[in-house]
């Protein structure tokens, strides 16, 4: 081979080993890890509802290949193959599926399992937004790795200026002391570390029990008596008839029974940390202003 044959064949090397630099694609997870995948993926397996809707928004909800229990949202989710729940995953069922992207949530999949998926040289992307402007970050960077940019940053976009829209709103309005309810049975809040807490903080709202150092702690009815609370809200909407905030209309001396304020909002806008929690905080917004409209009623 002469010279020029030989720059040839380097030049087309280079050319190739270029190209193939410029399709990789590389984003950061919320673990911290970079993720690196050679091409968009086209294949997806989501481990939680929040992911699945997250992919969805990102432009990548008919590359969902499998999901887990209770992704419903948005409907056409509902038809996509189950392969357990977040808490427990069928590997071999995943693995036939033959994903080149996995979405996780950090602390919803059993750590043994992911792991597994993991060592098979399967990408996996820990999705955990701690605050709600972290969600428009996970729907761009989901689109990255879909290689639908464009989709996920104008879905990214409209998210932003919808938590704009409410900081604006809000941001100056009266502190409103509140117990968010998780469940009733037994009794859980969440602590100030937690994205629903910052969903408060957006709409003035303080929580009684931002300082516990558990996530989710279980909390006993005494000590919610204890702070009496103006507000109390419960994410467990569909519960109301069998308890829910109904459970401390007895204790009518309570600051949030005496003035009204015990309010039950849909949890799937709430504790999903996806692009519908925007809409759940308005409606988290909106009871709290109610709860100051009660107190020109006192």
């Amino acid at each position: 081979m002469n010279q020029r044959s030989l720059l040839a064949a380097f030049a087309l090397c280079l050319s190739v080993s270029a190209a193939q630099a410029i399709a990789a694609i590389t984003v950061q997870d919320d673990s911290g890890q970079a993720v690196t995948l050679p091409r968009p993926a086209q294949r997806v397996v989501t481990l939680a509802p929040h992911v699945t809707e997250l992919v969805f928004a990102a432009g990548g909800g008919a590359r969902i290949v499998g999901t887990v229990s209770y992704s419903d949202y948005p409907p056409a989710a509902k038809s996509i193959p189950l392969v357990g729940d977040n808490r427990q995953i069928d590997i071999e069922r995943v693995i036939a599926l033959k994903p080149d992207l996995i979405v996780v949530w950090l602390h919803g999949n059993a750590e043994r399992q992911t792991e597994q998926l993991r060592q098979l040289g399967i990408p996996l992307f820990y999705s955990e937004p701690r605050q709600l402007d972290d969600i428009a970050d996970n729907v761009q960077r989901i689109g990255r790795l879909l290689g639908s940019d464009q989709t996920a940053q104008a879905a990214a976009s409209g998210l932003r200026r919808k938590l704009a829209k409410l900081k604006a709103q809000y941001q100056n309005r009266p502190p409103v002391r509140t117990f968010y309810q998780v469940w009733d049975k037994p009794l859980y809040t969440l602590n100030g570390q937690h994205i629903v807490s910052d969903a408060l903080r957006l709409c003035g709202g303080e929580n009684v029990f931002a300082n516990m150092t558990v996530t989710a702690p279980n909390v006993s009815i005494e000590a919610v008596l204890q702070q009496d609370p103006e507000a109390i809200l419960s994410g467990d909407q569909r519960n109301q008839s069998s308890g829910g905030v109904n459970l401390w209309k007895p204790y009518s001396t309570m600051t949030a029974v005496r003035h009204g304020n015990l309010f039950s909002l849909d949890g799937d806008l709430l504790s999903r940390s996806g692009p519908r929690m925007i809409d759940g905080a308005a409606a988290l917004c909106e009871k709290l202003e109610l709860a100051r409209q009660h107190r020109k009623n006192k």
